[in-house]
């Protein structure tokens, strides 16, 4: 395991799956240097705000969607990212129902596009956090240990 370049604790993030009716999910090609990997929706919490909200805010500056629920359904420990990159976070992943709307790249400087895909069929390679809140839902657990 790399070192951490840094002696901050991990950060915070929030993912979301926004789930269609036929099961799909909704997935993003990142770009840049720091995870340019397929994932879920998602981005850091800030400083008091809830989890709820800010999956809300994340998915709503991402895709230009909005949700009226979504509820917490895992914690993630991204040590995969730790081993690449030195950079530890800890992620909450929320559920939400789609429903409706266009989904906008409102970040193409951060992101390729968005495509629905089966979660037992995910594009790879596929941003650590992202593979572990998608195995929270299909497996029912809260939480994956990792090795």
């Amino acid at each position: 395991m790399r070192p951490s370049t840094t002696t901050q604790r991990p950060s915070l993030g929030v993912g979301i799956i926004v789930r269609r009716a036929d099961g799909a999910i909704l997935c993003g090609k990142r770009k840049g240097g720091h995870a340019p990997f397929w994932s879920i929706p998602g981005g850091h919490v800030e400083a008091g705000e809830s989890f709820e909200a800010a999956a809300k805010r994340e998915l709503q500056e991402e895709t230009s969607l909005s949700v009226p629920e979504v509820k917490v359904i895992g914690l993630t420990n991204n040590l995969k990212t730790f081993a690449l990159e030195g950079i530890h976070s800890v992620s909450v992943c929320v559920l939400a129902d789609y429903t409706g709307g266009e989904v906008i790249n409102t970040e193409p400087d951060k992101c390729d596009g968005w495509e629905w895909f089966l979660p037992t069929d995910l594009p790879q390679p596929h941003f650590d956090a992202s593979e572990q809140s998608i195995h929270c839902l299909l497996s029912g657990n809260f939480y994956q240990p990792t090795a």
